[in-house]
Order: C-alpha cells, then structure tokens, then sequence
C-alpha cells in the first residue's frame, strides 16, 4: 500500500463489488489500474467499454479475467507468477503425505478419544517411497513438485498438455533430465499411484477428471489438486471416494470455492484445505510488491515483465503515440513513463 500511496491516488473499496458494480467503476474514468484476486469476476462484460490501462492480478491464475476483451480493449492484464512457486510445491507435496498416510483422519481418531495405544494394523496408509507420481501439466510448479517428490523416492512421470497428448515445447527437463518420463495422457491417469494436477483452467481443461477418470485410476491411487477447483467433477470424486474407485484425495481448490459440494467434507478419506497453497508470509508478501509493482508500472504506461497479454500494449493510447513518433520503439516492446 505504500508503494501504491508514493505513486499516485489509490481507493480501497470496503466492500468488493459484484460484476455489474465492478464494470460500472472500470468505465467510470476514475482510475487507470484495477488491482484484482481470483475472486473478482472480470468477464467481457465487465470489461466491455473499460476506461482503464490495466489490471493488477494478486495471483498467478489468470481465469477469472476475458483476456480477449481486454486485449481488445488495450488494456494490459498482469499477475504474480513464480513467487509462489514453491510454496504450492510444497503444498502439493503435503497433500500427498497426508491423503496417503491418512493423517487428517488419524488425528480426527486420537482427539476423539479412540487411541488406545500402539495396534498393528492401526491407521495403515500408502507408501510415497517407490510410489508412482503422475503430473498433469509440467509447468513451474509442477517441477517443483517433481524435484521434492524426487526427494522422497518417487518414481516420477507426466503428461505436458493434458488432456491432449500434445507433445512438450522447448527445453522441458533441466535438471530433471533423466529423472522423470513423459507419457501419454492415458498411461499417466491409468500407472499413477498419485495423481498431482498442474494445469490452468480452460474449456479443454474443465472436468479433465471425471467419472471415465476415475474408473480408469487404480483402485489405491490419490488425486492431488492444488490447481483450480474446476479441473474437477466434484461430484463424480464424491461418488469415486464413496465407491473406493480411488483410494483418497488431497484438495487446495474447489470447484464452487468457496461453496464445496456435498459429501465432500464428510469422507474420511479427504484431506481439504482452504486454498493456502500460498499462504505464507513470505510469498504474500513478495505476491503484494509484485502486484503494486506491476500495477504502478501499467498507471505509467509501462509494460510490466508478468504482463499476460502484452500485445495489448501496443493498443494502448501511449503506445500509439510512441509509435507514430518512432515505431522502432514498438517493435522493441520499449515504453515510457
């Protein structure tokens, strides 16, 4: 906020708007840059007639903004990709250890006063060590996760674009050159003992896990979603968990979040956080200054190095007026403030 307060005029709404509020204030002309979350809907209508340059995301997903209408509009979109990286890895990695290993219900069982002391065959999970983890997606996180399961022993195998078997582009591995496999979108669902998914929501993407999904995972897999809710039929994974068609699952999203779908909450075999995937001092600390970063730098007419749709600087009244002075300048992607 203090970087925002040196910069210019900020407004702190108390209350956050609905979408049509929301759209009435960006074509108001009172303010050049929106800062914006995952729960502010910015859809082609509330964007339609925008008076605004830009919108500052305060998050690496990009869903919930018509990225085509703002282009159109010239306004440039921006969010906090990388600095949550390892955070979400880290995450994932958690839900995996506490879905396999039954943790959530093992506490539930000692605070409810059963523990009775030591029994062999108390509370017996799944093994990470030698188990099969199965990415859907390879993207930042996604490799993070594949480095800490790594870690733990894990054999580990992934499907790039899911639920396509379109193959990787450019240099993919890294580090992990040698250490983890690509396979088809078919082989990971059906091989994998967990299932981690690492992909952005899209319409391709929207109940990439289904009942077909399910009845194809082996019977003692867990699913892992620290992605978007939405990649998910919840009701289908109520039904999958209720059956033992899957053995457990491990959420950080939800696909109506904040609303969860019924049944969910009552499985034994679930372990549900309430999308923390970032939640840590660090990372909403870095996540804040690279929001008022990007948002500053796109009130002066910059392009921000996060930009998601940077072509639409190039439609933006600045860039215009740069252009007609020298167009060189635009081809480089050069701006001022």
């Amino acid at each position: 906020m203090s970087m925002l307060a040196e910069a210019g005029s900020v407004e702190v709404l108390e209350v956050s708007p609905d979408s049509t509020e929301l759209g009435r204030l960006c074509r108001s002309g009172r303010f050049d840059v929106l800062i914006a979350h995952l729960g502010d809907d910015l859809t082609a209508g509330t964007l339609e007639g925008t008076a605004l340059k830009g919108v500052s995301l305060y998050s690496a997903g990009v869903n919930n903004v018509d990225l085509d209408t703002a282009s159109r509009s010239g306004v440039l979109v921006a969010n906090t990709p990388d600095v949550l990286t390892d955070a979400t890895a880290d995450t994932a990695i958690l839900l995996m250890l506490a879905a396999s290993r039954r943790c959530v219900e093992a506490d539930r069982y000692l605070r409810d006063g059963y523990f009775r002391g030591w029994s062999p065959d108390l509370m017996l999970g799944r093994n990470i060590a030698g188990a099969t983890l199965g990415l859907a997606g390879f993207g930042r996180i996604a490799r993070a996760t594949a480095r800490r399961a790594l870690g733990f022993g894990m054999h580990v195998q992934y499907c790039p674009r899911p639920p396509t078997d379109d193959p990787s582009s450019g240099p993919e591995h890294g580090d992990l050159e040698g250490r983890v496999t690509e396979v088809s979108w078919r082989e990971l669902v059906t091989t994998s003992d967990v299932l981690s998914l690492h992909v952005p929501l899209a319409p391709a993407t929207r109940h990439m896990i289904n009942t077909s999904i399910f009845e194809a995972m082996p019977t003692g897999a867990v699913l892992v979603n620290t992605a978007r809710g939405a990649l998910v039929d919840e009701a289908a994974l109520v039904e999958a968990l209720r059956a033992g068609s899957i053995a457990a699952a491990g959420l950080d999203v939800y696909e109506n979040e904040p609303a969860l779908t019924p049944g969910l909450v009552e499985l034994p075999n679930t372990v549900l956080l309430p999308h923390i995937g970032s939640a840590t001092h660090t990372v909403r600390g870095e996540m804040a200054r690279l929001c008022a970063a990007n948002a500053i730098e796109m009130a002066r007419g910059e392009l921000p190095a996060t930009a998601v749709n940077p072509d639409a600087w190039k439609r933006s009244p600045l860039a215009m007026e740069i252009a007609a002075a020298d167009p060189r300048l635009l081809r480089r992607g050069s701006s001022r403030a």
